[in-house]
Parts: C-alpha cells; sequence; structure tokens
C-alpha cells in the first residue's frame, strides 16, 4: 500500500507512522521546577544525536512540564527504562497534576545527580546527566507550529550499575532495555548479534 501522510488517507485503524519507526529508546527525564518539585515522564521521541560531545534529544507532546523544567533549570536528566522498571515507568506516564512526584505515583526513589541540579531515578541502571542545549517548538514544511517542542541537551555525565558491565563493555542482555514499537507495543533487547563494516 501507498498512503500520503499529508493526508493521511492510509484507510487503517490507526496511523501506522510511530509502528514503522521503531524500536525507539525510552528517554525517561526527570526534572526539578524553581520550587524544587521533581518531575519524571517517559518520552519514546527520544535518542543520540551525537557522540562527539555525547548529545541526545527528547521530543514532548507540547510544553510539558519536562521540556518547561529543562528550559527553565537549563538541565535533564534520562533515567533509561529497562524491563525491570517496566511498570514504574508506564506508572509515571499518567497525567498527574501539576507538581504532583510520579516518583512517588511509580514507587522510585529520586536522589541527586552528580553535576546537575536534577533528580535522577536511583533504580535505574544507567542515567545521563544533560545540560539543555536547545528547546525548540516544531515547525512543519510550509512554517507552521507543530504539536512537538523537542528539548536536546548535552550529556556531562553518566551513570552505570557495574552489574551491567562485562570485560569492560555494557551488556546490553544484562540490562534489558525497553523500547517502544507503535500501538501499545513494546520490546525488550535481549539478544544481539554482531556485524563489521566492510572496508573500503
Amino acid at each position: 500500500m501507498f498512503y500520503d501522510a499529508i493526508k493521511k488517507n492510509h484507510g487503517l485503524p490507526h496511523d501506522p507512522f510511530k509502528a514503522i519507526v521503531t524500536p525507539r529508546p525510552i528517554g525517561w527525564v526527570s526534572t526539578q521546577d524553581a520550587a524544587g518539585r521533581h518531575n519524571l515522564a517517559p518520552y519514546s521521541f527520544f535518542n543520540a544525536l551525537s557522540d562527539r560531545p555525547p548529545i541526545v534529544f527528547f521530543s514532548s507532546d507540547g510544553m510539558k512540564d519536562s521540556a518547561s523544567n529543562a528550559r527553565e533549570s537549563g538541565v535533564f536528566a534520562c533515567n533509561l527504562a529497562t524491563f525491570a522498571l517496566k511498570d514504574a515507568m508506564n506508572a509515571s506516564s499518567a497525567p498527574l497534576a501539576h507538581g504532583v512526584s510520579e516518583f512517588d505515583r511509580a514507587g522510585l526513589t529520586p536522589v541527586p545527580c552528580t553535576l546537575i541540579n536534577a533528580p535522577r531515578v536511583a533504580e535505574a541502571a544507567v542515567v545521563l546527566e544533560c545540560e539543555t542545549l536547545e528547546v525548540k517548538p516544531l515547525v512543519d514544511r510550509s512554517g507552521q507550529a507543530a504539536d512537538y517542542t523537542m528539548v536536546i541537551g548535552q550529556v556531562l555525565g553518566i551513570h552505570i550499575d557495574d552489574a551491567c558491565l562485562v570485560d569492560g563493555l555494557l551488556d546490553i542482555t544484562l540490562l534489558k532495555p525497553i523500547a517502544r514499537l507503535g500501538y501499545r507495543d513494546y520490546a525488550v533487547i535481549d539478544e544481539v548479534f554482531q556485524l563489521t563494516r566492510p572496508g573500503s
């Protein structure tokens, strides 16, 4: 089949775009507002943009607390959502009132980051401490405002649970990060294979 992505004339029960661009890692973003209140929310529009320097982004549907806090405080943390924390991650996605702690709702422990003034999830095996570089409202090809706001951050520090390291390498099968697929589907990474890039 072919459908026009602008007209969305696919005739399917749901737009398949998010099911096509998969798997997507989950940026479980923790921030703090000016009053010191903690916020935690998962974002499936999240990924790395660069490794020299390490830069990541997450994209928020509207100007939600995570994006607002990242802009105002200048920092945010990305906690890796793993299979062991899948239920807590899901609980933290509930639409709570402003100022109500998702950490409490999900039964998680907020602890201070090392280099930035933001909380991190103590139970998370990997956490990226980030400085906000840009908060950018997205626009479409005609310049019209889109629904999403992109937050770009440079990674300043990284926490890794030593139990996930084998011979100095991060073992993704021990970590078991979860990924967002389409619809209500998720996947867990517990098996890998290797390819070697060919020479010229």
